[in-house]
């Protein structure tokens, strides 16, 4: 049975709901700490992000409209059957305090997303109602929705005419894993199928192909290797065209006991290198023109924790080196160790204006990032 406190003011409730909201990552948020998981130390529900095609930070305002939950995520603290402290915000709850926030410039934009409140489509009902009152007050600014799984293709389809970017989490790699953590609700009908609705509204030449979509894993909840969560974000993003995927390593004592990720024999602290090695991985699909093959995993199909991928494939790959750094095309040069976009198009442009490359130093401050470099190049 699920009680539901009642009796808070707006403000309470968003203090609770936006502590809630900080196990959903999939807003366009960036790679480091300062940008996933920062909260200011007043106002709770302000959310540093890096939005999507901006290199600058900003801040939305992001909360979940309900804790309430009638699913049964055995990785989630608010799932059914659990008693933490419930509330419900109201659409209109939302937007007020939303506007007090944007007209003092403290955000620019919203997040929001819900526990599923009776069925997925009354609370898709409440996420599209909040959209569309801002829209009709002349909100023209960023709102990232989640999409509720399970979700009607008509409410999917409001969402999506209402927001700058929609997201529905994945979860895990496939849906013999995704059973083990939940039976309440169906992979392909209630993850797998939304997530084909969004690609063909938003891919190019549809009516709303400036609409982002992203998705999220929880890595470790279920026994799903590495491989196979790189497996399923390169097929995301060639298949139904994603833009971003987002990594939460899940940390034991959150979910129930005996869930499959439970006997991996790592700690709290290892799952989080897990994490940012997936990260760095979808880093090298997206940025640095790696594909599928050049990611290298061990026998038991994970990534090292100790070396970084990239590094890791230099290291299996002696016959690419040394490069020369004044000739070697761009895309090679993005796979030397070290060197990120920002210095390898620092590298072309200096090549172009006919300044020749005669040591690291050439490059700028050579700390311990750019030195990685030195053993894989030279100068002549």
């Amino acid at each position: 049975m699920i009680s539901i406190r009642k009796g808070l003011d707006t403000r309470e409730k968003l203090r609770i709901l936006s502590h809630d909201s900080q196990y959903d990552l999939a807003c366009a948020c960036g790679m480091n700490d300062e940008d996933r998981r920062r909260r200011s130390k007043d106002d709770t529900w302000i959310y540093p992000v890096a939005l999507p095609e901006r290199r600058t930070t900003t801040f939305l305002f992001k909360t979940l409209i309900s804790n309430v939950c009638v699913n049964d995520c055995k990785y989630c603290p608010l799932r059914m059957n659990r008693d933490p402290q419930r509330c419900t915000l109201t659409p209109e709850e939302v937007v007020k305090t939303f506007w007090e926030y944007y007209r003092a410039g403290k955000v620019m934009g919203l997040f929001v997303s819900s526990g599923v409140i009776g069925t997925p489509d009354q609370t898709m009902e409440r996420l599209n109602a909040i959209a569309a009152i801002l829209r009709k007050q002349h909100f023209k600014g960023y709102m990232h929705l989640k999409i509720i799984p399970g979700a009607s293709d008509a409410a999917i389809e409001q969402a999506v005419s209402l927001a700058n970017a929609v997201s529905i989490n994945i979860e895990t790699a496939g849906e013999k894993h995704f059973n083990a953590l939940s039976t309440t609700k169906n992979y392909l009908e209630d993850i797998i199928r939304p997530m084909k609705l969004i690609h063909s509204l938003t891919q190019p030449g549809a009516p709303y192909r400036k609409v982002r979509q992203t998705t999220q894993f929880v890595v470790g909840a279920s026994d799903e290797t590495d491989q196979e969560i790189v497996n399923y974000s390169w097929g995301l993003y060639r298949r139904l065209g994603l833009q971003r995927i987002y990594f939460s390593a899940y940390q034991r004592g959150l979910g129930e006991r005996e869930l499959p990720g439970e006997h991996d024999v790592r700690s709290n602290q290892d799952m989080l290198v897990r994490e940012h090695r997936l990260y760095q991985v979808d880093w090298l699909m997206r940025k640095y023109g790696f594909a599928l093959e050049d990611v290298m995993f061990d026998d038991r199909g994970n990534l090292s924790l100790t070396t970084d991928p990239k590094e890791l494939w230099a290291q299996r790959h002696p016959e690419f080196f040394p490069l020369n750094i004044n000739t070697a095309a761009k895309e090679a040069l993005l796979r030397v160790p070290g060197l990120g976009p920002t210095t390898v198009n620092a590298i072309v442009a200096q090549r172009k204006q006919g300044q020749r490359i005669r040591s690291l130093h050439d490059l700028g401050r050579v700390g311990k990032r750019l030195q990685k470099a030195a053993g894989y190049v030279v100068f002549t």
